[in-house]
């Protein structure tokens, strides 16, 4: 996973498709997902960690 669009794609294998007009919320919404996934162990620590570096990168360049 390097960037939004991989991350994307491994929310989409599990049939999570987010798309919000809002650049922020879309952002708020995909990481809880992440962390819901995270939390029931469906991905591991390190899939984790990285979703979680790639959206706060992506917070960054909204700023």
């Amino acid at each position: 996973m390097k960037d939004f669009y991989d991350l994307q794609q491994l929310l989409k294998s599990f049939d999570i498709i987010i798309y919000m007009k809002n650049r922020y919320q879309l952002l708020q919404l995909v990481e809880f997902e992440v962390r819901e996934l995270h939390r029931v162990k469906l991905i591991e620590q390190e899939q984790f960690l990285r979703a979680i570096a790639i959206i706060k990168k992506e917070r960054r360049l909204m700023a």
